[in-house]
């Protein structure tokens, strides 16, 4: 969930641990004015488990059942608590905007990506609701990662209306977002937004500048580049790129629809979240 590999997970956990016994620091509730330097982890933590949660369409896994559904509701508990910050409301409309797709990504339990998907399933509820968030947030005039991301899936969710999605746009705003918080999973939906605004060419490249070491286990870096080699015609490369994407799926119906792919220009689009 935090794209870090288990063991610095855990030694981020004993250390946290050790401090809270060494420092006697106590379990209490905070109060309101430590609210705001804590805030950060907080939506990092909250955003981790509604990914987490969001894989498990089907809601199967003991594991995972109802964490979405609990990120959005911790998500709402925190605009109660800090209204003000644009950042928690931009969190909750992201994750709003996500959650409001998740009846169109299975069709008779086949997975459907994003752009394939049918658009009278998706929730006008939840898009009017994480509308309404975005705009609020965009009244304290403090622009974060948060708010963009959500603004990313906005544009999404204008296909509902339009019947087109505007890459151009999308590709604009991902460009703002690596520019305050490079991450692997922006880095790479940058350069699937790229490949569709201007061309497939554009797109390996910006794959192609992310380091190497990063991406090793990353599925959506695979799957997308897998994508633009069969586009610039080159299948022996994509069908390695795709033999990758679906040895890290975790997914059984992604991984299905990623076996089809090598013999065919089928469309794949990522998202920053792994729609």
């Amino acid at each position: 969930a935090f794209l870090v590999a288990p063991a610095a997970m855990s030694q981020r956990l004993v250390r946290a641990k050790a401090k809270i016994r060494d420092a006697g620091i106590a379990f209490e509730v905070p109060a309101r004015s430590e609210l705001p330097v804590r805030l950060s982890y907080v939506l990092e933590a909250i955003y981790a488990a509604y990914g987490t949660g969001w894989e498990d369409v089907a809601g199967t896994d003991p594991r995972r059942k109802g964490l979405a559904e609990e990120a959005i509701w911790l998500a709402r508990v925190l605009v109660r608590l800090v209204p003000t910050d644009p950042e928690v409301r931009g969190l909750l409309a992201l994750m709003l905007h996500c959650e409001a797709r998740r009846g169109a990504r299975r069709a008779e339990g086949d997975y459907v990506p994003l752009c394939k998907q049918d658009i009278a399933l998706w929730s006008e509820s939840m898009m009017a609701e994480a509308e309404r968030e975005l705009a609020e947030a965009a009244t304290h005039r403090s622009i974060g990662p948060y708010q963009i991301e959500a603004a990313i899936q906005s544009v999404h969710a204008q296909r509902a209306v339009t019947g087109h999605t505007d890459w151009e746009a999308i590709a604009l705003l991902y460009e703002h977002l690596v520019s305050l918080a490079p991450t692997l999973g922006a880095l790479v939906s940058r350069a699937a937004a790229l490949a569709r605004a201007q061309d497939a060419t554009t797109g390996l490249a910006a794959l192609n500048a992310i380091a190497p070491d990063l991406v090793v286990t990353y599925q959506p870096y695979w799957a997308v580049r897998a994508h633009l080699l069969t586009s610039l015609g080159r299948p022996q490369a994509a069908h390695d790129a795709y033999t990758r994407a679906i040895g890290l799926s975790e997914d059984v119906q992604v991984r299905k629809f990623l076996m089809a792919q090598p013999h065919s220009s089928a469309d794949y689009s990522a998202g920053h979240t792994p729609e």
